[in-house]
């Protein structure tokens, strides 16, 4: 660039670069780096202020300029996720205590956004009757004297966590989540409950509800709950949440802040639906009756309930075909197979077979 010419007080002509005065004019490089890092921890402090659920889990903020707002609140949710998934063991308080002191807790005033439909995609007979079996479980054993609404907002509940980054991204994935140790997600996977049979009309009921949720039903009263547990246990998590709705005897919450927001429900369903054998299940001690996700198996000197999904009559000693082993059961139309039959007899020359075959 040229230099400038400038006139002086006394009268000479001096020449400077045009960028003299502005280096003059900055800060020193050290306070370069010092006031960004102060905005960032000032916004950081903000955002605490303004999100007073999520600052409280934040273990001290640090002076490091490279801990920002982000991080912080990754950290807030990371201990949140640990907490709702270890503290359940020992609720804070039971019976008519805990029915007291969940009366308290205050339902957001916020609007309740509902949930985008959900539609099983087409993928294998094996995988949607490993979804559908796995949903109707956690209906029954978790909701089965529940109303409807109430039955449908455990299902909400179930795919609302299928499509959120915090858990696992099938049906089956979520329901089983931590079902080999106590304290599992849902209570009925690790606490042995599958050892009673279940009731035909109820199983039927609840089998219904799973599959309107697996087609598109969505329970709007409870918006994007992640989060649910009776009214008469108080688990230590359920004030850290925010509370939506009570329908029966169960209440639910979804996560506070932007992680309870339907943008953050973003995870796409991965299809591996994988029901575990009732063995690899915690069952909270030892147990009268083995079952295999949810059937039960015949125990020496104990006779087996009757699976009311199973229409076989008494005397019939087959065996039921298990589709998660890739069989589909083909029961060929009558008038098809009489036709197939006729054509066969008729270019062997064997005489046809009677106008009618047994059971048609």
């Amino acid at each position: 660039m040229i230099p400038e010419l400038h006139i002086g007080r006394d009268g000479a002509a001096r020449a400077e670069a045009p960028w003299a005065d502005a280096d003059a004019r900055r800060p020193p490089k050290s306070l370069k780096f010092i006031l960004p890092g102060l905005s960032l921890f000032a916004a950081a402090i903000l955002f605490a202020a303004s999100n007073d659920r999520l600052s409280r889990f934040v273990e001290g903020w640090s002076a490091d300029p490279a801990e920002t707002a982000k991080v912080a609140k990754q950290k807030a949710i990371a201990k949140l996720i640990t907490e709702t998934e270890t503290d359940s063991i020992v609720p804070a308080a039971e019976g008519a205590d805990a029915v007291a002191r969940n009366a308290l807790l205050p339902v957001s005033a916020l609007p309740v956004e509902a949930a985008r439909p959900f539609l099983m995609p087409t993928i294998s007979l094996a995988q949607s009757t490993n979804a559908q079996r796995c949903l109707t479980q956690a209906i029954y054993y978790e909701a089965a004297t529940e109303s409807d609404a109430g039955k449908a907002a455990v299902a909400q509940v179930i795919l609302n966590r299928m499509r959120h980054p915090a858990y696992p991204d099938t049906v089956c994935g979520v329901i089983y989540q931590g079902s080999s140790r106590p304290g599992c997600q849902f209570s009925f996977a690790c606490d042995g409950s599958m050892r009673r049979p279940p009731v035909p009309a109820l199983w039927r009921r609840s089998a219904e509800i799973a599959r309107a949720a697996l087609s598109g039903h969505v329970e709007a009263s409870v918006g994007m709950a992640t989060h649910y547990h009776a009214n008469y246990v108080l688990p230590r998590w359920a004030p850290k949440l925010t509370k939506i709705e009570q329908i029966g005897a169960h209440i639910f919450y979804r996560w506070p802040g932007s992680w309870g927001k339907p943008r953050a429900f973003s995870d796409a369903y991965s299809g591996a639906e994988y029901i575990p054998a009732f063995s690899q299940l915690y069952q909270g001690g030892a147990a009268t009756v083995e079952a295999l996700a949810g059937e039960a198996i015949a125990v020496p000197g104990i006779a087996p309930p009757r699976d009311p999904t199973d229409h076989r009559a008494d005397n019939d000693v087959g065996g039921r075909v298990d589709v998660t082993k890739g069989w589909v059961p083909n029961i060929p139309d009558p008038t098809q197979t009489k036709a197939r039959f006729d054509s066969l007899t008729s270019q062997q020359g064997v005489q046809a077979a009677p106008e009618t075959l047994p059971g048609t």
